[in-house]
């Protein structure tokens, strides 16, 4: 709001919309499918996400301006239609994202108040609700700050990430030397265990989306020319780094706990070698960093709802800026955000919520992929990193379907359900002018 980031701002950025609250959410679902191999998952995710980062960076030198894929499909392609189908698509991700720190804020913050919480609320059939009611108060406590303008400055959000980064960092470090004396480290490549470690990364791919949130900002930074492209690829190759580290400490520690409680993986591997004290600092670490996500992830995604109005890609009343106070998201845009996030927290699964956002950002991510690597020439940019992403992308794409078939049969269908519609209502919300003319025609006649 008005602050100018630097290098240093701008990977804080970056990394707090991966690490804020991806680690969180994801590692018992990585654990879950590919066992001592997450390391391997977590590292394929990461490369796939810096080749989608160096496409983006290519694709966005040539713009110049806010906006991400969407601005990318409409200075490439010029086509209206396939720039709000891209945007329409990125808020579909942004929904399953919040909705994923929602879930993960609820489970962490039932863990770390204990029984007390769980015992006081009443049990639907034989789940209790105190996990979604936290989920639900979480995002209704940042959609009342978004609307009134509340946002975390530069400088604060600076000290957030520091202190996210330096808890993980020491249970990291002092967990991997636990598990080096207990002897219980293993890299877990033996069996088919790397075909796990793929299908776990297509499914968690989510956690590193963070990055691209730069490219909304990028008109606050310090020369984004150099800015920019720098925060991309220091913030994705620290969050690989990190991530691999706490998962080869998990997976060594409690793995088979971790399987048990997916939810609250890191608290419950903390409690194996760092105590109940150890244990309390990672749930606050992860009730802050998953708060913290999603209040950026609703300002960013209120934005872009914001413009994808402006363009005539969404219908007005959903962005119209009726009661935002100065630099603030509209409040139409919050509000709805918000809701649907919140239905999507309190009725959907931890692995419905992941997969069902990572399906998003895997097509658009592609999609910067294909545009970059058919422009290659023309940006004078290497061919390998997009190509790589493309096939990434494309490989991921179907793990993800066939995971949940497999594990998730009601997820899939609702997945697959809530895909089509989306789909079909993009079709005719872009195509409404020649549907009204044939209609009016058809009438007439």
């Amino acid at each position: 709001m008005g602050e100018t980031l630097g290098l240093r701002s701008a990977v804080s950025m970056a990394l707090g919309g991966m690490i804020g609250g991806g680690i969180y959410a994801v590692l018992g679902i990585v654990v879950s499918a590919a066992g001592p191999a997450a390391w391997l998952a977590f590292l394929l995710a990461g490369v796939v996400a810096l080749c989608a980062g160096y496409a983006y960076v290519g694709l966005n030198r040539r713009v110049g301006h806010p906006g991400g894929a969407v601005v990318f499909v409409q200075e490439y392609l010029d086509s209206s239609t396939v720039a709000g189908m891209v945007g329409w698509t990125l808020l579909v991700g942004y929904l399953g994202s919040m909705a994923m720190y929602a879930f993960a804020f609820g489970s962490y913050f039932v863990d770390l108040t204990g029984l007390g919480l769980a015992a006081a609320l009443p049990v639907v059939g034989s789940v209790s609700i105190a996990r979604p009611v936290a989920s639900l108060a979480i995002v209704g406590a940042f959609v009342a700050l978004n609307v009134v303008g509340v946002r975390e400055t530069g400088f604060v959000e600076d000290l957030l990430v520091a202190a996210k980064i330096g808890v993980l960092g020491v249970f990291a470090l002092v967990g991997l030397r636990y598990g080096w004396q207990q002897e219980s480290l293993t890299l877990g490549l033996g069996g088919v265990a790397g075909m796990g470690a793929v299908t776990a990364a297509a499914s968690s791919f989510v956690a590193f989306q963070g990055w691209q949130l730069l490219f909304y900002d990028q008109d606050s930074m310090e020369n984004p020319r150099k800015t920019l492209p720098r925060a991309v690829y220091v913030a994705v190759p620290v969050a690989v780094v990190i991530y691999i580290a706490v998962a080869l400490v998990t997976v060594a520690l409690v793995p088979e706990l971790v399987k048990q409680h997916p939810e609250t993986a890191l608290t419950v591997a903390a409690g194996e070698f760092l105590g109940p004290l150890g244990r309390a600092v990672i749930g606050a670490s992860a009730l802050v960093s998953t708060a913290s996500a999603i209040n950026a992830t609703l300002f960013s995604s209120s934005l872009l709802t914001q413009r994808l109005v402006t363009d005539d890609l969404l219908p007005p009343r959903i962005g119209a800026p009726d009661g935002g106070v100065d630099g603030a998201p509209p409040t139409s845009a919050v509000l709805a955000l918000g809701g649907i996030t919140g239905a999507f927290a309190v009725l959907g699964s931890l692995q419905g919520i992941t997969a069902f956002a990572s399906l998003s950002f895997i097509v658009v991510f592609g999609g910067a992929c294909a545009l970059a690597l058919g422009h290659a020439d023309e940006l004078d940019r290497s061919r390998l990193p997009p190509a790589v992403g493309l096939v990434g992308c494309s490989a991921f794409l179907p793990l993800v379907f066939l995971r949940l078939f497999r594990e998730e049969p009601a997820t899939f269908r609702t997945v697959v359900i809530v895909a089509a519609l989306v789909v079909g209502v993009e079709v005719l919300y872009f195509r409404r002018p020649g549907l009204y003319k044939r209609v009016r025609e058809s009438l007439t006649r």
